[in-house]
C-alpha cells in the first residue's frame, strides 16, 4: 500500500477510469520520408539553423516506425488500458489533400490492431502539430481552406480506423500551434506575427467543430473531443498590475479556447487587448466551434506566474523545478480542474498528458528517477482530490511512454518513463515505469477484490 493515498484505499479510482501513456508521431516515429511520407512543417523547421537546441531533427527519433511491435509489447507490459498516439497527416496524405498513402495507412492500421490484440484501447489524435508542408506553402492554418482539408483528413482516418479506435481528438494544444508557432515563432512554422497567430487559433477551433460534425454525420462511434494545454495563472504579487497581467494571460491561454467551445464567444477582454490582431470570424463559425464534445483532454505540466515588472524567476518560489525549468505544482492541477468544472459545462475530462523532464542517467542498466515517480504520484493524487470534490474525470495519461524528440529542445530533455539510448535504441524501464506498473496492478487487484 502506497502511503501517499490520503484515503488509505488503493481503489481510489472508479473501475472504468482510464489509465494510459501518451506519445506523438513526429516525436517518436522517425522515418520522416520512408514509404511515401511527405514532409511536415516540423521536418522543414528542423532544418532552420538554430531552431532546435541541439541541432537535431526527427528523422530517426525513437525509430518507432520500425519498432512499433516491440513498443506495443512495452506498453502492454506497463499494465495500462489505453495508449494515446497521433497519426502523422503527411504520412497518410503526403500533400494534405488528394492522394492517400497506402503504406502510411497500413502502419497505423497495424498499430491499432496490435493495441486491440493486447487489450489496449487506442486513443487517436489527428493533429499533433505536423501539418503537411504542402499545405503550409498555401498559408497553412492561417488559410481557412486548411480547415476543410483537415475535415477530409479526419474522414479518411475514420474510414480506415474509426470502427476500432475508442477516442478521436481533433487537435493537440491549439495554443501552442498558434502562439508558439505563429507569434513567438519558436515552434514550426516559425512565423512571428500576432494577427496571423490569432487567425490560426480561430481556424484550428473552426476545423475542430467542422470535423466533429462531419464525423458524427458518417456515424462515427468513437468518443470525440479536443486536447488543450491549460494551467492556472497566478499573479506574482497582489499588485494591480500583476493581477491584470494574470487575468489577460488567463484569457489568452484558457478562456480563448474554453469560451468559444462552451460559451460560443471569444473573451471580450482579450479581443479588446488584441484589437486589430483579432481574428476574422465568419457568421456561423461560433455555432460550429460550439459543437458538443464527448470529452475534453487536458495537458497539464505546471502553473504560470504572471509578473508585470520583471519576468517571473521560477527559482524564487522554492518549489522543485524540472529540467524544463517548470515548477512542480500538483496543487495547480486540482485548482484548474475545479475551476473548469465550476465555470463551464464540461463533458468528462481526461488528463491526456502529465509528466516531467528530469536528467536521467542510465547507470548499470537502471534509471533511478525518484523525482519523476514523485511527480506522477502527486499529480495522480491531485486528480483524485478534484474527483472527490465532484469533478467528472475519465482518465489519466502519462507524458510520455518513452524519451523522445522534445521539439525545439531536441533530445536533451527526457520525459519518458522508459529510457531510450539513442545510440542503440535500447528501451529501459525507469523506476517511474516500475512504480506506475505496480500502481496499476494495485488498482486492478483492488477492483477484483471489491467485485468478489
Amino acid at each position: 500500500m502506497h502511503s501517499h493515498h490520503p484515503s488509505g484505499q488503493a481503489a481510489a479510482f472508479p473501475k472504468d477510469f482510464v489509465w494510459g501513456v501518451a506519445t506523438s508521431a513526429f516525436q517518436i516515429e522517425g522515418a520522416t520520408d520512408a514509404d511515401g511520407k511527405g514532409p511536415s512543417i516540423w521536418d522543414t523547421f528542423c532544418q532552420v539553423p538554430g531552431a532546435i537546441a541541439d541541432a537535431s531533427d526527427g528523422s530517426v527519433a525513437c525509430e518507432h516506425y520500425v519498432r512499433c511491435a516491440e513498443d506495443l509489447d512495452l506498453i502492454a507490459k506497463l499494465g495500462v488500458n489505453t495508449y494515446r498516439f497521433s497519426t502523422s497527416w503527411p504520412r497518410v496524405q503526403p500533400t494534405g489533400s488528394g492522394a492517400w498513402n497506402e503504406k502510411g495507412l497500413d502502419f497505423y492500421e497495424r498499430m491499432v490492431d496490435g493495441l486491440l490484440a493486447r487489450g489496449i484501447a487506442p486513443y487517436l489524435t489527428l493533429n499533433h502539430w505536423d501539418l503537411p508542408e504542402a499545405l503550409q506553402a498555401k498559408g497553412g492554418w492561417a488559410n481557412r481552406d486548411t480547415a476543410q482539408h483537415f475535415v477530409d483528413y479526419a474522414l479518411g482516418m475514420h474510414a480506415r480506423l474509426g470502427d476500432r479506435v475508442a477516442s478521436i481528438a481533433t487537435h493537440n494544444e491549439p495554443w501552442v500551434m498558434s502562439v508558439l508557432g505563429h507569434e513567438t515563432g519558436i515552434f514550426a512554422p516559425g512565423i512571428k506575427h500576432r494577427a496571423t497567430a490569432m487567425q490560426v487559433a480561430h481556424h484550428l477551433m473552426l476545423s475542430h467543430g467542422m470535423a466533429l460534425r462531419a464525423l458524427r454525420k458518417v456515424g462515427c462511434k468513437a468518443s470525440l473531443g479536443m486536447v488543450l494545454n491549460l494551467s492556472p495563472i497566478e499573479p506574482a504579487t497582489d499588485s494591480a498590475a500583476d493581477k491584470a497581467k494574470a487575468r489577460l494571460e488567463d484569457g489568452r491561454l484558457v478562456r480563448w479556447y474554453m469560451d468559444p467551445l462552451f460559451k460560443g464567444a471569444y473573451p471580450a477582454d482579450v479581443l479588446e487587448h488584441l484589437l486589430a490582431d483579432s481574428p476574422v470570424v465568419q457568421p456561423g463559425d461560433m455555432d460550429i466551434i460550439q459543437t458538443p464534445m464527448d470529452f475534453l483532454g487536458i495537458n497539464y505540466y505546471s502553473r504560470t506566474v504572471a509578473s508585470a515588472a520583471a519576468p517571473w524567476d521560477v527559482y524564487k518560489s522554492g518549489l522543485e523545478v524540472t529540467d524544463m525549468d517548470w515548477e512542480v505544482y500538483p496543487q495547480g492541477l486540482t485548482a484548474l480542474l475545479l475551476r473548469l468544472h465550476q465555470d463551464y459545462a464540461v463533458p468528462p475530462m481526461f488528463i491526456t498528458e502529465n509528466g516531467g523532464a528530469f536528467k536521467d542517467p542510465l547507470i548499470n542498466g537502471q534509471v533511478h528517477d525518484a523525482d519523476r515517480t514523485r511527480y506522477l504520484q502527486t499529480h495522480i493524487d491531485a486528480v483524485q482530490h478534484a474527483m472527490a470534490q465532484g469533478v467528472n474525470m475519465g482518465g489519466y495519461m502519462v507524458w510520455s511512454l518513452m524519451d523522445n524528440f522534445e521539439w525545439a529542445s531536441g533530445y536533451a530533455k527526457r520525459f519518458g518513463i522508459v529510457h531510450v539510448d539513442y545510440a542503440t535504441q535500447k528501451r529501459t524501464l525507469k523506476d517511474s515505469a516500475r512504480w506506475y506498473q505496480g500502481f496499476l496492478a494495485q488498482q486492478a487487484a483492488a477492483h477484483l477484490a471489491n467485485a468478489a
